[in-house]
């Protein structure tokens, strides 16, 4: 807020574990510029996830009597949706704007745009973002990432941006019950699956392969969905998603998920990016040792109520229980974050390599992480100056 109501453009990095508020936070500073008159966009990298952030801040939007138009813009609405949508944008009537990157399309013209908030940002490129932030005068700029990465990393990598960290959970939240298992325990999985369902909640099944591959040992998701049609009672309903699938598919069978017509879900990472489904109680990993650790938290942060991640480690390799360990110990990201960065090495951040020793010239990420911090904070008191 006092960043918003300074004389500088803002350009803030909120980073905070799935479920930690981040989405709530992006909501009241778009409440913040439409109740001074100019308008807010929110950018999120599926439809899927924009429909669910519109229909939550419109419910808000009734529920506190808060006399604000928001206004959905989306790739898949038809043309006259869409001009009906440009001209509410244009006019200013629409005071909070929620979309795909059709919020970036040409046609598409604000009246007085003040904020620019990208949700997850690693999925737009720098130049996605900047299109958007043109489409304004100089717009404060929001950034939420629920990946977390670890603070001196971050200062590396987001130089241009003020970081702010959420490090805690809403009080009501219970814990994640995390257990590593090896694949004797499927069995009792399923048997587990099956309570839970029967209870009136869902399921995740991750697998590492949308299909069978020669080359490569793991569990795919199309033949692991029909082995879950097998085990499962006929009443409950298994269905499958993947990144190759159409994006319409993908939608329906999210949206379908979403209101519980779909019980047990089996896919592939795809569902790490955001949606929401609190009825889902259980995730379970397949081949868990193919998974980087930030990458298997952001898996299981998708389960709410009290819920349950079982990671299958198919693997027999020294060295993997005790790296699936990490994520019995802790549930927090940074925490993490930060040992599966010592475990793996970062990798290149310009290159391709995803792991390995980093190649800095001079300093190290990890023994010269306070010398780092001190430099930040140097620049910026020099460029204050």
């Amino acid at each position: 807020k006092s960043d918003m109501q300074s004389e500088n453009v803002m350009s803030r990095l909120v980073q905070g574990d799935v479920g930690s508020g981040k989405t709530i936070i992006a909501f009241l500073a778009l409440l913040l510029s439409a109740l001074n008159g100019y308008q807010g966009a929110l950018m999120a990298p599926t439809e899927v996830l924009a429909v669910q952030h519109y229909e939550n801040i419109s419910e808000m939007l009734e529920k506190y009597k808060i006399p604000l138009q928001a206004e959905l813009l989306t790739g898949s609405m038809t043309m006259s949706q869409k001009k009906k949508a440009y001209a509410r944008i244009e006019s200013g009537e629409a005071a909070i704007i929620i979309g795909t990157h059709a919020l970036i399309q040409e046609k598409v013209l604000y009246r007085n745009l003040a904020l620019v908030v990208t949700d997850e940002q690693h999925r737009f490129g720098v130049r996605q973002r900047e299109t958007l932030a043109q489409k304004g005068k100089t717009p404060h700029i929001l950034v939420m990432s629920a990946t977390p990465i670890p603070r001196t990393l971050a200062i590396i990598l987001y130089g241009d941006l003020d970081i702010s960290i959420i490090n805690e959970m809403p009080k009501n939240r219970l814990p994640i019950k995390n257990c590593v298992v090896n694949t004797e325990y499927r069995e009792k999985a399923y048997r587990f699956m099956r309570k839970q369902v029967l209870e009136g909640r869902q399921c995740y099944v991750i697998c590492p392969m949308v299909e069978e591959s020669e080359m490569i040992e793991a569990e795919n998701v199309l033949d692991y969905t029909k082995l879950l049609r097998e085990k499962l009672p006929a009443g409950i309903t298994v269905e499958y998603l993947h990144g190759k699938m159409k994006g319409k598919e993908k939608n329906q069978i999210m949206e379908r998920f979403a209101f519980g017509e779909i019980q047990v879900l089996v896919s592939t990472t795809v569902v790490e990016v955001g949606v929401n489904v609190p009825n889902a109680t259980v995730m379970m990993i397949e081949n868990a040792e193919r998974f980087g650790l930030a990458q298997l938290h952001q898996l299981r942060g998708r389960v709410g109520h009290q819920s349950y991640c079982i990671m299958v480690n198919c693997s027999d390799q020294d060295g993997t229980q005790e790296r699936l360990d990490i994520l019995n110990r802790s549930n927090d990201g940074f925490y993490i974050a930060s040992e599966d960065l010592k475990l793996r090495g970062p990798g290149d951040f310009f290159g391709l390599r995803q792991s390995g020793d980093m190649e800095f010239k001079i300093a190290d990420i990890f023994t010269d992480a306070n010398l780092l911090k001190t430099v930040s904070e140097e620049v910026n008191r020099i460029l204050e100056r």
